[in-house]
This record gives C-alpha cells, sequence and structure tokens, in this order.
C-alpha cells in the first residue's frame, strides 16, 4: 500500500528586526528584544554554547533565574533595563507592535518562531477573494496571530482561558493602532463545540496549544488527550469555499508526522498541505528547534 506523504519543512523567521537569537547552548539561549539582551533557560539546547561564557555576560541586560518548575527571578545585570518595552514586527503585507514585558516565568509575551505563522496568515487572508474573511485564533495568548489576522483585514476572533493574557493582547491591538478583534475569555474547547452547533463558519483558524493548560471553570486541556477531539471539531468550522489552517505544537514528545495524521484523519478531503518543524536561527550558528507545524490553504479560484 503506497501512504499519501508530505515533505517535511524547515522554517525559520525571514522578516524579524526588532528579535535576534544570538546564541544558544547549555540549557539556556541569549536573545535580543529591541535594544534588550536576555538569557533565558532553553531546554532544547542540550548543546555546548558557541560562544564563550565572557561575551555572554558581556552582552546580556537581564537573566532569567530559575527558582521552581513555575517561577524564578530576573537579575538586571543592566539596572536601568526597564521591565516593559516595545517591539515591532513588519512583513511584506503588515506591522504590528508588542508590549513586552517581564513575567514570574522566563516568558516575555511573544513567542518570536510564530513569525513564520504569521507570515502564512497574512499571505493567505490577503490571496482570499472573500471580504472580510472571518478568523478564528484559539489558545491565542497575547494575540501575535490576531494581531496580524486583523491587519490584514480579517474578522477575527481572540479566545484564550487566561483573562490576564487577553487583556495583554489587547494592550498589544491599542500599541498597534488597530481596533475591532472580538476578545472571548472561554476553554478553546468549549467555545468550538458551541460554534459548531451555531454552525459558524471561519476563513481561517489558528490553534497553538499547550501541552497542559486550564479552562477559566477549571476545565483541564492535555494536549495527547484532547487535541483530536479538538481537530475533529475545528474543521467542522472551515468554510468550503476559502480557508486555512494552522496547527503548531510545543511538545516535546510531538513530531511533524504527528500532526500530518492528525490533519489528514480530522480532514480528509485538505488540499495543499505543509508540514515541518520551526526553529531559529542563532546569529552565532546552531539552531534551536521551537515546535512542529502542520497547515494548509485552499483559495477560490
Amino acid at each position: 500500500m503506497i501512504l499519501t506523504t508530505t515533505d517535511i519543512q524547515l522554517l525559520t523567521p525571514q522578516h524579524w528586526k526588532d528579535y535576534e537569537l544570538i546564541d544558544c547552548g547549555d540549557f539556556e539561549k541569549l536573545e535580543r528584544f529591541g535594544n534588550l539582551v536576555l538569557i533565558r533557560p532553553e531546554p532544547q539546547a542540550v548543546w555546548p554554547k558557541t560562544l564563550s561564557a565572557a561575551e555572554w555576560n558581556k552582552r546580556h541586560d537581564i537573566k532569567f533565574k530559575g527558582r521552581s518548575a513555575t517561577s524564578g527571578e530576573w537579575l538586571k545585570k543592566n539596572p536601568k533595563a526597564q521591565d516593559r518595552w516595545h517591539i515591532q514586527y513588519k512583513n511584506d503585507d503588515v506591522a504590528i507592535k508588542f508590549r513586552l514585558g517581564l513575567t514570574s516565568f522566563k516568558h516575555v509575551g511573544i513567542f518570536p518562531e510564530q513569525a513564520v505563522n504569521w507570515d502564512y496568515i497574512s499571505q493567505s487572508v490577503r490571496a482570499f477573494e472573500t471580504e472580510n474573511p472571518k478568523v478564528l485564533n484559539l489558545f491565542a495568548y497575547t494575540g501575535g496571530a490576531s494581531l496580524i489576522a486583523r491587519a490584514a483585514g480579517a474578522d477575527t476572533t481572540h479566545v484564550d482561558s487566561i483573562k490576564q493574557v487577553v487583556s495583554w493582547a489587547n494592550e498589544n491591538q491599542e500599541l498597534s493602532e488597530i481596533d475591532n478583534i472580538r476578545w472571548v475569555v472561554e476553554d478553546a474547547l468549549k467555545f468550538v463545540k458551541r460554534e459548531v452547533k451555531r454552525g459558524n463558519k471561519y476563513n481561517g483558524i489558528i490553534l497553538d496549544p499547550p501541552a497542559y493548560g486550564h479552562g477559566p471553570k477549571g476545565e483541564k486541556w492535555k494536549l495527547e488527550d484532547h487535541i483530536m477531539e479538538m481537530m475533529h471539531d475545528v474543521v467542522q468550522l472551515l468554510d468550503p469555499k476559502e480557508h486555512f489552517l494552522i496547527l503548531n505544537t510545543y511538545s516535546l514528545g510531538f513530531s511533524s508526522v504527528i500532526v500530518e495524521n492528525l490533519i489528514r484523519t480530522a480532514f480528509p478531503k485538505v488540499e495543499n498541505l505543509e508540514v515541518g518543524e520551526l526553529y531559529l536561527q542563532a546569529t552565532a550558528g546552531p539552531k534551536l528547534p521551537l515546535g512542529v507545524f502542520g497547515k494548509f490553504r485552499k483559495v477560490a479560484k
């Protein structure tokens, strides 16, 4: 029996000016966000650093030191370094801005590798013949994909279970000088099931689910237990004429082949499927893998 196979892609962002991965190794990464350089933990960086310890120490402004699995502290080498600052992302279609901040556990409010998916979103929205295409962003965090979709002209719905990050996403919307994103604080799976019952359709759907999570009412999410159910429901929301879908996962047990199987099982009629791995290219040399993706689109001819 001959099985349908899809070539596995390795993709890295091409348009970042305000972000740079300088080096990574020994379970850490040295990154520039705008004019601030941070050292953060990185479990994927199992190889040695390329640059010297002296060079890392010379270059960084702030370092995160973990204290437990869920908390830590930011150590400022530069006392003038701010806790909050702004950066911009611009591709061939749109430009958006982010408010970054030092959170209690290593995150700053953006996942830079997702710029690969943002480019796909803006390209897809601009390619559609549909006027005011509808885009749904699930597990939407601080809204990078939502901002891109809205800036490209889509009627955008942003769903996340954590009220604080939805408020943060709204800050990013104001900073980017766009408006009218629909904000929903809810468990993503519950929202999708309700939309299926209502018969609603979307031209674009983005999913970036965590390995583990909780809804606002204590709903439990575990990627391997719930992703097939989610995919089965989500594909029912796709507009049959024009659509795109992106499934992105960051879980050490997931491969792009698993993502391909999930998509083909949930949506056997899939066209133009692409699967692969996202990575960040360090200026010093190494490639840092940061998750796998599956995506496809159909544009009216």
